[in-house]
């Protein structure tokens, strides 16, 4: 099978020859730090000129036989509210973010406190802003991707979450607060998030939506120990605005659709799939209800999961031996599906999430080192 080709028939849960392996082919599963990908590049004998458009050398994922390839980004415009106050950077919704151990954290959020006419009246971005000529060079990276080459074509997502970005502009404990008791503000604000995204989903997906196999989308709805609200109240205040978007996102494309949603989130995977989301990231090891058995066992005929290795404790901490073990057991549960658990279906081989400064490079390989070795000790079963 070729990596498109593999990638359509697991994502859809059809038989394939392996898993799909994936390794910074979306945007939390890369590694955003410079001295890890370098570190990881002279680990396998990587030297000279980075090569490709990645940030990651196009050798390391052509070693480890990466199956996609990640292109577009969130084009949102600058708006009034984009400043530098000191150590604080504000960004196009008014957020604040100053740098804490190598990583933008929220420290000042716009909306909190406020009434429902004054986020009425907060300036947002506006999609008559977004830089067209930003997009085309992105529509033009997606088709010399498809034509030129075999592998999965994976679209960022262009826009926010309304479920977390309400929680950013107003604070988690606002935001949640008004989620129970003010049920009529938090509509109002999702729709105003709505109306934009649509908006941005018609100039970004209008131009990368032909070239591309795969697209993703943003929100996190858990915690490590639950949900952070009921099924419930999800199913009234947050899925409706996520099944618009999913929809009107597949108008513009036949791509696949990816949602990312850390934690523990098992209880809202019915409406997930209801929503329209083909593939769940990141199953969050450790986390409530979410053991990948449980998982694919409760919804592996219909849903594929991407994700899975753990990098909260495996990664940083583990041996090489630990984090292949660990492969080989995930790829024992999460492959099989069809009659008689046959079928190598459903699972994207990837890092739960972006993988940080502590992991040493010889962890990384290991995850795809892991996973060569367990298909060199399987009996093939794909025709």
């Amino acid at each position: 099978m070729t990596h498109r080709e593999r990638f359509h028939s697991v994502a859809r849960r059809e038989p394939a020859d392996r898993v799909v392996f994936d390794l910074c082919g979306s945007p939390q599963t890369g590694i955003d730090y410079p001295q890890t990908r370098e570190a990881l590049a002279a680990h396998l004998g990587v030297f000279g000129p980075k090569q490709g458009p990645w940030l990651i050398d196009e050798r390391i994922l052509e070693h480890f036989d990466i199956d996609t390839r990640l292109v577009g980004g969130m084009p949102t415009p600058e708006t009034v509210h984009c400043r530098l106050e000191g150590d604080v950077r504000y960004n196009a919704y008014g957020i604040g973010y100053t740098m804490i151990n190598g990583h933008y954290e929220i420290c000042s959020n716009p909306l909190k406190g406020c009434t429902l006419d004054e986020m009425l009246r907060y300036p947002m971005p506006e999609a008559a802003h977004v830089d067209r000529g930003r997009v085309r060079a992105w529509a033009e990276d997606a088709r010399l991707l498809h034509e030129r080459t075999d592998y999965a074509v994976v679209a960022e997502h262009p826009v926010l979450g309304v479920f977390e970005i309400g929680c950013w502009m107003h604070g988690f404990d606002d935001y949640l607060y008004r989620l129970a008791a003010e049920p009529e503000y938090v509509h109002a604000f999702s729709g105003r998030i709505l109306d934009y995204q649509k908006a941005v989903i018609d100039i970004y997906y209008g131009a990368l939506g032909s070239y591309i196999d795969c697209t993703t989308s943003g929100d996190d709805f858990g915690m490590q120990t639950g949900p952070f609200m009921s099924a419930e109240m999800f199913g009234e205040l947050i899925a409706p605005y996520l099944k618009e978007r999913i929809s009107y996102t597949k108008r513009h494309t036949d791509a696949v659709y990816k949602h990312h949603t850390c934690g523990s989130v098992h209880a809202f995977i019915p409406q997930l799939i209801e929503c329209g989301v083909d593939i769940l990231n990141p199953i969050q090891p450790g986390t409530y209800m979410m053991e990948p058995e449980r998982l694919k066992a409760d919804f592996g005929g219909g849903i594929a999961f991407w994700g899975g290795i753990d990098t909260q404790h495996l990664l940083p901490e583990g041996s090489v031996e630990d984090v292949k073990g660990e492969v080989k057991r995930i790829l024992a549960i999460m492959e099989r599906s069809g009659e008689n658990k046959k079928s190598r279906t459903g699972y994207i081989l990837a890092p739960a999430h972006c993988i940080q400064p502590d992991v040493p490079p010889q962890n990384i390989a290991a995850i795809y080192e892991g996973a060569k070795e367990y298909y060199a000790n399987v009996t093939p079963t794909y025709n």
